[in-house]
């Protein structure tokens, strides 16, 4: 297959010391590089124009994201989060090992826990809930025995 593997995946940030601090800062994600492109030959594959943008590549687990802050041209201000069954990426999921510390943690740095999607299940020790980026980005946490990414009877990598 001439796929090779996945290299990133973009975010839109609206303020990118803000969301570099929350994605390093609390979710554990190391900072890599930083570039600053624009104009041509980056107008032409993104189909913007005049643009002008810092990225910042954090890594966590073999994940790399890209935050993406646009200078120009003027950013869409639309708030997200989407509705979870809109197309296109909906949410990062993250597997944590103590999620009610966690959450303590991320309430105190003032983060968005979206309350009425907490799931517990006590009798398997699992939990989830969902959290919002500093732009209403939907993030999973998930606290539970096994990785449910697996095929049963097979263990992670």
């Amino acid at each position: 297959m001439p796929v090779e593997r996945v290299t990133h995946v973009g975010i839109g940030v609206s303020d990118l010391d803000r969301s570099l601090r929350f994605y390093r800062d609390l979710l554990g994600f190391v900072r890599l590089s930083e570039l600053e492109i624009g104009g041509e030959p980056t107008d032409r594959l993104l189909e913007l124009e005049g643009s002008h943008l810092r990225a910042v590549y954090l890594e966590r687990d073999g994940l790399r994201l890209e935050l993406l802050f646009f200078a120009a041209p003027a950013r869409r201000r639309d708030r997200l989060p989407r509705a979870m069954d809109d197309l296109g990426f909906t949410h990062l999921s993250l597997r944590v090992s103590d999620l009610d510390a966690l959450l303590r943690e991320l309430r105190s740095a003032g983060v968005a826990v979206r309350e009425k999607t907490r799931l517990d299940f006590p009798e398997v020790g699992a939990a989830a809930v969902m959290i919002e980026d500093p732009d209403g980005l939907w993030i999973e946490l998930v606290q539970a025995p096994g990785d449910p990414a697996q095929p049963p009877g097979q263990n992670a990598p």
